[in-house]
């Protein structure tokens, strides 16, 4: 257990650092993260609370949906968005297009790690994972038709927010599935079976 603990904390940090560094490089960010930076424009909030809130909301979907959360849910629901501000704090705006890139590819790659350790915890979805997993389940619709769904109206609501997407939105969409496939089996516990080479991992961010 205190492994798992100390492995589900890891990857929330890193979650948080990696969603800072996406932001520093001002190329685009995760669906997710467009919506949330547009609503911390409007609102006068920092990201990381925005982060919090609407991750509060979201499960409040999860009561029609009959989705229970797990001590991993609670853990996501708080320490992302504060993870999120406290990188922010001292990572400064990139300058030049080429650490624009590099804080831009360790984002994406580190998002990757963070996910696979904190799925890997075993401990509870985050907010955003189970509205997916709750409305595939009530729907019966595929999970690419539902995951498909909630990030175009997220990345929709947030650019007409002033959320920032670009370049990095799309490159984080066909690289992270992959990088999760890659760094799952790392961290998952050793009850349980690691993915098959030809099952798709469906992300979402927490």
């Amino acid at each position: 257990m205190t492994r798992r603990l100390i492995q589900l904390f890891f990857g929330l940090a890193l979650y948080g650092f990696s969603t800072a560094l996406m932001l520093r490089a001002g190329l685009g960010l995760n669906p997710w993260d467009v919506f949330h930076q547009g609503l911390a424009e409007r609102s006068g909030w920092s990201i990381g609370s925005v982060i919090i809130a609407v991750g509060v909301f979201v499960m409040l979907l999860w009561i029609p949906l009959r989705q229970r959360p797990g001590f991993g849910t609670l853990a996501n629901l708080v320490f992302v968005g504060i993870s999120a501000n406290a990188a922010l704090s001292f990572l400064p705006a990139a300058q030049g297009l080429s650490l624009q890139i590099a804080f831009l590819i360790a984002g994406i790659v580190l998002n990757a790690v963070a996910t696979g350790a904190y799925i890997g915890a075993g401990m509870g979805p985050g907010p955003r994972d189970g509205l997916m997993t709750g409305l595939v389940r009530r729907t019966g619709w595929p999970v690419r038709t539902v995951r498909t769904g909630i990030e175009l109206t997220v990345v929709a609501v947030g650019w007409l927010l002033g959320g920032t997407l670009g370049a990095g939105t799309l490159i984080y969409a066909l690289a992270v599935g992959p990088l999760v496939q890659v760094f799952l089996p790392m961290f998952s516990r050793e009850e349980a079976k690691p993915p098959r080479s030809g099952d798709r991992l469906q992300n979402c961010a927490p």
